[in-house]
């Protein structure tokens, strides 16, 4: 894509696209988007409302909680406009900076609920190895600073990109992988020197996936160690138990990461719809996943849907 003067450029719009291979079930695959959208709207929301209604839930694991729910609702509606706009409307364009815009926020989102996970394997530490002080710990004021310095990390971090993907001309076409702009796909069309984007998107993923990780599974092997410790398998049961919600979501959460890392760097040759549905998993499972974990594993998150149900049904 060459400007007046011959030199490449950045198009006014970019092009979406939707599942390689099934342009013929795409009112399915709509349903499903539709389907996955609701219930993590729906199920965040509820979660949300009932941690400020309900008394009993003002503790700290609860707080936590309410962050991952906030940003998993972040990560849905991040990506709604051009998945929606692309299979419920088959309307595939979106403006280069309205991309850009997208772009940041579902980086940031994500890099987000890794924070977060790590702030609530902090929680469950706590609670597990040294509860007596856990109150002291983690007071409100706590909270609220790792939760506002997980968004500035998260925020500053990615608050490059949209800059460094600006700076670069656009000469390899303007077709997308996706139904939703991600800084990799964006790379694959732009010409120019991309070496410092792709060190820095590098040095982020380390940064944050990396470090964050390493510190849960160090958490947890602390916990481990200190419910190994506890003479009652019963009260080891219970322990851990505390944590199963928390250990599901950042399974939900990591594992999709993980397999989508091992496909680009082991399978480089798989069909591109291989490609597009681990993003997918990737961006729509946890949101999805996470309040359903919470309401089937936490008692109290159990009990405070049932008391709005039937406080409705009366």
């Amino acid at each position: 894509m060459l400007g007046l003067n011959g030199t490449p450029f950045q198009p006014a719009t970019l092009q979406l696209t939707g599942i390689p291979g099934l342009q013929t079930g795409q009112a399915w695959v709509a349903l499903i988007f539709c389907i996955l959208y609701l219930i993590s709207v729906v199920g965040n929301l509820s979660i949300l409302t009932l941690v400020v209604q309900e008394p009993a839930l003002h503790q700290p694991m609860y707080y936590f909680l309410f962050m991952l729910s906030l940003n998993d609702l972040g990560v849905s509606f991040s990506t709604l406009p051009t998945v929606l706009a692309t299979f419920c409307f088959n309307y595939r364009h979106v403006a280069f900076d309205a991309c850009l815009v997208q772009m940041f926020f579902i980086h940031t989102f994500s890099f987000m609920e890794s924070g977060i996970l790590l702030a609530m394997s902090f929680d469950c530490f706590v609670a597990i190895c040294d509860p007596l002080r856990y109150a002291a710990v983690l007071t409100n004021s706590r909270i609220l600073a790792m939760g506002l310095g997980i968004l500035a990390k998260s925020f500053a971090t990615l608050f490059p990109f949209p800059f460094l993907v600006k700076r670069l001309p656009f000469c390899k076409g303007n077709v997308l992988h996706h139904s939703y702009c991600l800084h990799p796909d964006l790379m694959k069309v732009a010409c120019g020197d991309i070496q410092v984007n792709n060190i820095y998107g590098l040095f982020v993923v380390v940064f944050t996936y990396g470090i964050d990780s390493t510190f849960i599974l160090l958490s947890y092997t602390l916990i481990l160690r200190a419910v190994l410790a506890i003479a009652s398998w019963e009260q080891r049961l219970k322990a851990l138990n505390t944590c199963m919600s928390h250990i599901c979501a950042v399974l939900a959460f990591y594992v999709p990461i993980i397999a989508v890392s091992m496909i680009h760097r082991f399978w480089k040759s798989a069909p591109a719809v291989v490609h597009v549905m681990m993003s997918n998993v990737y961006l729509f499972v946890p949101p999805t996943l996470n309040p359903i974990i919470y309401s089937v594993k936490t008692k109290e998150i159990r009990r405070g849907i049932l008391k709005v149900f039937f406080k409705s049904q009366c």
